[in-house]
């Protein structure tokens, strides 16, 4: 018998635009490989990491803010320990994320 209570994420919304700019990163990473392998100016190779560090971000905030908005706010309106444990969660990843 199948689960069809599976969780549905708040980022389920906007996850075509998550997946498209996930691959575009990864065409990012591909081409600073070959600028590698081709001996490019470390400048331009750099410029293209810092790109791809935004792009990473941006995505890594948009999920944030979902998990927040949907997990977190949920915990704490059913109650389930006060959502604690959805905040500590929260905190947790938000210090690995800065840093």
């Amino acid at each position: 018998m199948e689960d069809t209570n599976q969780t549905v994420y708040l980022y389920h919304d906007h996850k075509d635009q998550l997946l498209r700019n996930l691959r575009k990163i990864e065409g990012q990473v591909r081409g600073v490989q070959k600028m590698i392998e081709e001996d490019r100016y470390c400048v331009d190779i750099l410029t293209q990491l810092a790109a791809i560090k935004a792009a990473t971000n941006k995505i890594g905030l948009a999920l944030l803010e979902d998990h927040t908005r949907g997990c977190v706010k949920r915990a704490i309106q059913n109650q389930e320990d006060g959502g604690d444990h959805h905040i500590e969660e929260l905190m947790e990843i938000i210090r690995i994320f800065t840093k």
